[in-house]
């Protein structure tokens, strides 16, 4: 906690002397943190992504594939995805970081045609009703 502090007070500083505004500072501070080989990922694609899952002293990789359901804030540091997906028969739905160090790899497996930006609608569905009207490119 000290060494936050520490940071913090010293761009604090380096805002008076250089008067800069917050937002730019942001910007400059997160920039090296975001991931660049994401690939484009829109509400209604069907992705598979890698996920580092700890268990004990192991980490071991686990595949998660799913509909995306919802993307918020698109260009940033917190950009995060509602992804939809059915685990042993059951939907589960998890809220991913993009940017997480976590998040081992990103793939876009199939493109949907939806005329929504939240597709929330869809955990009312089961089966066949389910489904979304895939693009082919």
């Amino acid at each position: 906690m000290y060494n936050i502090s520490k940071h913090v007070t010293r761009l604090i500083l380096y805002m008076k002397a250089n008067s800069t505004k917050l937002s730019q500072l942001m910007k400059s501070v997160e920039i090296p943190f975001i991931k660049t080989e994401v690939p484009e990922i829109k509400v209604g694609d069907t992705i598979q992504l890698g996920l580092m899952v700890k268990e004990g002293s192991k980490t071991r990789e686990q595949l998660c594939e799913g509909v995306v359901l919802a993307r918020r804030r698109k260009k940033s540091l917190n950009t995060s995805l509602t992804l939809r997906c059915s685990f042993q028969g059951i939907g589960v739905e998890r809220v991913f970081f993009l940017n997480s160090p976590r998040i081992t790899f990103v793939k876009v497996i199939r493109r949907a045609k939806i005329r929504r930006a939240k597709l929330y609608y869809l955990r009312d569905l089961l089966g066949k009703a389910g489904r979304l009207k895939q693009i082919f490119n």
